[in-house]
């Protein structure tokens, strides 16, 4: 069975530039719901709270993160094995096009 890191970075606040899109919580949660009975894929997934979660980042999420904070990407921020899929309004064609690209065909 393929294996994929999923990774939402985001706050309990919601996006100023994604008005009336879902919480970053709730796409987090959204997300977990939908893929694991969409693909047999063993996925781990991580919430990182982009304004309160300090410890055990690596460099990876502290990039991803500065790069929310001066407004080059917006949040939720999706990664996947540490590869960018979307930010922003998450949609689930932007999600399951990589997943079908890049993880599904591994097995």
């Amino acid at each position: 069975m393929s294996k994929a890191s999923i990774v939402i970075y985001g706050a309990d606040v919601v996006c100023a530039s994604c008005v009336n899109a879902p919480s970053s919580k709730d796409t987090y949660e959204w997300l977990q719901a939908i893929l694991s009975r969409k693909y047999n894929l063993d996925f781990e997934y991580t919430y990182i709270d982009i304004f309160n979660q300090t410890e055990n980042l690596t460099d990876h999420d502290l990039q991803f993160i500065e790069r929310i904070n001066e407004d080059e990407l917006f949040y939720p921020l999706v990664t996947i094995n540490d590869e960018y899929v979307a930010d922003g309004y998450i949609q689930l064609k932007q999600i399951t096009r990589f997943i079908d690209e890049h993880i599904a065909v591994e097995h």
